[in-house]
């Protein structure tokens, strides 16, 4: 490397993402194709949306209700994500991130809203949901290497559960957004081919679906029995208030806010915040395909290899049962390519949450006073020495914590009002955006339907904790 170019490097290391300075500001792209040059957050979000859940859940569903509900997974993955282009261009134009903007809901203190404790109580119960996530990248490594022992034995998941970690760990302790976006984009490259690629190909094998299959799932049709189905895919499928939230420190990260400028009130940063917010809903359109298409193609298989069986993923079968999806069709090769992509979409998601949340607990703790946020130098500090001891921590909740009851109700509970916060946050933060950008009657109507369809989910997931069904 020159001395030129370390030169360059150590510049844009001093470059803070999070302030908004007249001599950073760009002139966003008019043509719509230069536009995929600035793309990149929602490739972040798709490497945390299409993770365990997408793969688990949605195939779970497509094995017990059929083809029936598949027009039901382009609607559900695509009306929430009016809320999050909502907070995201909040985030553009103001340069704060969502966890600032909820710290102005009321009723709140000096040291942050309500949203924010309430944030914090749901992420503490959320250590062992990413414990799982550990633990299921984990297994599908050491039932492909089982190293020390036996696969899925102790001393197997061990040494794996080191490596996981401290892989993750050494990819992302520098906290540099261009290495998170560069092996999240890797990781959403390789489980969309798999993934897509296996749903294509099904009709070549015995478990092949028919035009008529997809016909009928595509008939807006929801049969008697089948609410309950319709219900959880619509909860658990597209973008959550977790990703609502981070998504917006990805914009800003990228450059969105920045590129945009502070405030001055002239119509040059008005055009040019418009562009940038342009951009963003480019972005979040080609997060939305590839998340729908993936989704789609998990129901598909599902549907179509695991239906007719009568095999539904659950319990402690349940990876077993997943990798029917591929050996079913494609022999001991297809439980490989199984296998492989598990790994890839678990670990993706990994990557996802090791790289967001300690920037969400660093930018909570700022908010509680413990530090300035402007402080570049102490903020990098915080988010690289969490980045160590949350994966850590994550991981020691798979070794050796079981899934306490209370844990999990706390956590169901805590995200369910957090769908419901974000919604009430979006609205009041609205409020506060120029007229010029809320403006249009048609998002507006848009924009409701998405917050009481994200509402919804969160009193169904309340009242899933309580084990109240619906249908």
């Amino acid at each position: 490397m020159t001395a030129t170019s370390t030169r360059s490097a150590r510049s844009a290391d001093a470059v803070d993402p999070y302030a908004l300075r007249n001599e950073d500001v760009k002139t966003a792209p008019r043509r719509f194709r230069d536009r995929f040059r600035y793309l990149g957050p929602g490739i972040v979000l798709s490497a945390a949306v299409v993770g365990s859940g997408e793969l688990i859940t949605t195939t779970a569903l497509g094995a017990k209700a059929g083809f029936v509900l598949l027009w039901l997974v382009i609607i559900s993955t695509g009306i929430k994500v009016w809320v999050q282009m909502e907070l995201a261009q909040w985030s553009i134009l103001t340069g704060k991130t969502a966890l600032q903007g909820y710290s102005q809901v009321a009723p709140r203190t000096r040291r942050g809203s309500w949203i924010n404790f309430l944030w914090i109580l749901m992420d503490f119960a959320k250590i062992l949901q990413r414990g799982g996530i550990i633990g299921g990248t984990v297994a599908a490594l050491s039932i492909m290497f089982p190293v020390l022992g036996a696969p899925l034995e102790t001393p197997s998941l061990v040494f794996w559960t080191i490596i996981v970690t401290g892989s993750v760990i050494t990819l992302l302790a520098s906290g540099r957004y261009s290495i998170v976006e560069r092996v999240a984009f890797a990781s959403v490259v390789a489980f969309t081919l798999i993934t897509v690629g296996l749903a294509v190909v099904l009709p070549l094998t015995d478990f092949g679906y028919s035009t008529a299959d997809i016909g009928s799932g595509m008939s807006f049709v929801l049969p008697a029995g089948a609410v309950g189905f319709a219900v959880a895919m619509f909860g658990l499928t597209g973008v959550g208030s977790d990703e609502m939230t981070t998504y917006t420190y990805w914009c800003i990260e990228k450059g969105y806010a920045r590129w945009t400028g502070p405030d001055d009130g002239t119509e040059e940063r008005a055009e040019r915040a418009a562009g940038w917010i342009k951009v963003m809903r480019l972005d979040v359109l080609i997060s939305w395909i590839i998340c729908t298409l993936c989704t789609l193609s998990f129901y598909v298989i599902g549907a179509s290899v695991l239906h007719p069986q009568g095999l539904v993923p659950e319990g402690d079968d349940m990876i077993v049962t997943l990798s029917r999806m591929y050996s079913d069709t494609m022999g001991q090769f297809g439980y490989w390519v199984f296998l492989v992509g598990a790994f890839g979409v678990l670990f993706s998601t990994l990557v996802a949450s090791t790289a967001s949340v300690p920037r969400l607990w660093t930018n909570t703790l700022a908010i509680l006073g413990v530090f300035d946020w402007t402080d570049l130098r102490t903020r990098r500090r915080i988010i690289s020495a969490l980045t160590i001891v949350l994966p850590i921590i994550w991981a020691a909740s798979f070794l050796v914590i079981k899934s306490p009851v209370v844990m999990v109700m706390i956590g169901g509970l805590g995200s369910a009002g957090f769908l419901i916060a974000v919604v009430i946050a979006v609205w009041t933060l609205r409020g506060q955006v120029d007229r010029r950008f809320r403006s249009s009657p048609l998002w507006t109507i848009l924009l409701a339907f998405s917050s009481l369809a994200v509402t919804f989910i969160g009193v169904y997931s309340a009242m899933k904790v309580f084990g109240i069904e619906i249908g």
